[in-house]
């Protein structure tokens, strides 16, 4: 546990999809999927990975000069890449923005997380693709964050740092009598064995069990006698 860290230094599908990074078996088919994938980062991809920002959760309607309007404020910009669907050309909601030098990077990053641009609070860390090792694209079932909705969460990121793990004493052994032979003979020193003790119970219950049953403090006899007189005026009135 001494290598534990909120934020992720490595991408693991598995403890991407742990709240704290513990999980030893994928509870989603998505995780699974991340698993098995083989992702090579975009090679067409250009510009200087450790001063690329990733900016998501866009409006669909901003524009790359929307982007340089908010983001040159923090630093001078080299590129501005607005991601596109080949097909219709319209925005998917997330680009990439490159600053010159790192210190506008980083100012931008610890500023504009959480901006508001065009009425959507928007989402800005660091690029994973070409900078984290073993990432997994969201497409593919890694990614960090997302919707509870999807019951999908991934952990380990800006959005949703792991949670620090709780240490629970390994009570199982001593729980199961297979802790050390002093514990396990405890019935031998003088204490009564747990056998005995849950006989004597359900002997003490079964003493007391008729006594709960008497109504008003009546006894059996008694109950047997009213229902013999029940039943005899019951067959006089068959007869008539």
């Amino acid at each position: 546990m001494n290598d534990w860290a909120p934020i992720a230094k490595e991408y693991d599908p598995l403890k991407a999809g742990s709240i704290d990074g513990t999980d030893e078996e994928p509870h989603d088919r998505a995780i699974w999927r991340a698993m098995l994938a083989r992702y090579v980062p975009n090679k067409g991809v250009t510009g200087d990975p450790h001063l690329t920002l990733f900016v998501a959760r866009l409006n669909l309607q901003t524009t790359e000069e929307k982007l340089k309007e908010v983001f040159s404020r923090y630093g001078d910009i080299r590129k501005i890449r607005l991601v596109r669907d080949l097909v219709t050309g319209f925005s998917k909601g997330y680009a990439f923005i490159e600053y010159k030098e790192e210190r506008a990077l980083l100012k931008a990053h610890r500023d504009a997380n959480r901006l508001v641009i065009d009425q959507h609070e928007i989402f800005v860390d660091f690029e994973l693709e070409r900078t984290l090792k073993g990432w997994i694209p969201r497409r593919l079932g890694g990614g960090f964050g997302g919707k509870k909705e999807s019951g999908q969460l991934r952990f380990g990121g800006r959005d949703r740092p792991f949670r620090k793990p709780i240490n629970l004493p390994n009570m199982k052994n001593d729980f199961y009598g297979e802790g050390s032979a002093e514990k396990r003979n405890w019935s031998r020193e003088g204490t009564r064995d747990w056998r005995t003790r849950d006989r004597d119970h359900e002997r003490s219950r079964d003493k007391r069990w008729p006594e709960r049953e008497r109504p008003w403090g009546e006894s059996e006899r008694e109950r047997d006698s009213k229902e013999e007189r029940s039943r005899g005026r019951e067959r006089k009135d068959r007869d008539r």
